[in-house]
């Protein structure tokens, strides 16, 4: 990549939003460019099977991420390995400023740098990412059909994910560090109310603990904030569900954000303050956060950047001054 560039469409990110834009804007005849980031592919790269994605009844997280990168090339894309840290979005042509020292000026841009799980930091926990330990119920919670499970968090995404990993679980145990929760009422009626699911107060996770061959969670080892005694429960899978964090820092001073810092688009679109500004994925969606919601948010918001540079285009054309003679004669000398 040369130290200067021009693009008319700029995708930054590169996980299933970012990828499905580059597929509809190279199909556009865009000639977009997108450019990764820190983790090229997003989320999916963590994630082993994934049984929701449509047309595969199986495909590997990873695998999958090859595929889309794939095609986005095999469509035109101009996909470069880099990383964006600094935006000008102030006026047009925007800019990107790379980590390479590259830097990229864009008649459109569209932010699809996702969403990151937060997590608890254990050396555990992240040895058993991928095989017991996940931030996604929806995503892996097929897996544990009959297992008993622990959720760990005391906010609504806590509450929510344990209620719908009751539909595969033996037993749910919700971990909490305090003894109340900060969920929405209604939530809280619904646990307490589900047979499946006990709540253990004033306790946090000290380690996750399994096997190495097959790789594998087995049991907790759970500390008592209050008294400090260890106790062990067994689990075959661990979900962490204390939030997400929207990568909009790149943005977070020049967009609108809510809900904890996701991207404000208009309702229906992928349209934010600025024009020529697009967003899509989970830097955006708070509610569902899925791969295929994200890959439908790519496709909008191509498709809202093609008719915004369409427009753009044709105001351009409209203020161009007739050229002298036509349909009218020169002024004699």
């Amino acid at each position: 990549m040369s130290d200067t560039q021009h693009t008319r469409v700029l995708i930054v990110g590169s996980g299933p939003a970012g990828y499905t834009a580059g597929v509809y804007a190279a199909r556009a005849m865009l000639e977009p460019m997108l450019i990764q980031g820190i983790e090229p592919g997003g989320q999916l790269t963590t994630t082993t099977e994934v049984e929701n994605w449509p047309g595969d009844t199986e495909v590997q997280g990873p695998d999958l991420m090859v595929r889309m990168e794939s095609h986005a090339r095999a469509m035109g894309c101009n996909i470069v390995h880099d990383i964006v840290t600094d935006l000008d979005l102030s006026k047009r042509p925007f800019t990107a400023t790379c980590d390479s020292g590259a830097v990229v000026t864009a008649d459109a841009i569209i932010l699809a740098t996702g969403a990151r799980a937060k997590w608890l930091g254990l050396p555990s926990e992240d040895a058993f990412k991928g095989f017991g330990v996940s931030a996604c119920a929806t995503c892996d919670g097929f897996f544990y059909r009959g297992q008993e499970i622990i959720v760990v968090g005391g906010g609504n995404t806590a509450v929510e994910e344990a209620l719908f990993l009751t539909n595969f679980a033996s037993k749910v145990t919700l971990v909490h560090r305090r003894d109340e929760l900060r969920a929405e009422a209604i939530l809280q009626n619904r646990l307490k109310k589900n047979p499946k699911i006990e709540t253990l107060w004033f306790h946090q996770i000290e380690e996750i603990r399994g096997t190495d061959s097959p790789k594998g969670v087995e049991s907790v080892a759970l500390k008592n904030v209050q008294t400090g005694e260890i106790t062990e429960l067994p689990a075959k899978g661990v979900f962490i569900a204390i939030g997400h964090a929207p990568a909009s820092e790149l943005v977070k001073d020049q967009l609108d954000l809510h809900h904890g810092g996701y991207v404000k688009v208009e309702p229906g679109t992928t349209r934010t303050a600025i024009p020529g500004v697009f967003a899509a994925g989970d830097l955006t969606d708070h509610v569902y956060r899925q791969a295929v919601t994200s890959a439908g948010m790519g496709c909008m918001a191509a498709l809202d950047a093609e008719r915004f540079l369409a427009e753009h285009d044709q105001a351009v054309r409209d203020t161009v001054t007739e050229p002298l003679g036509y349909g009218a004669e020169e002024p004699a000398e």
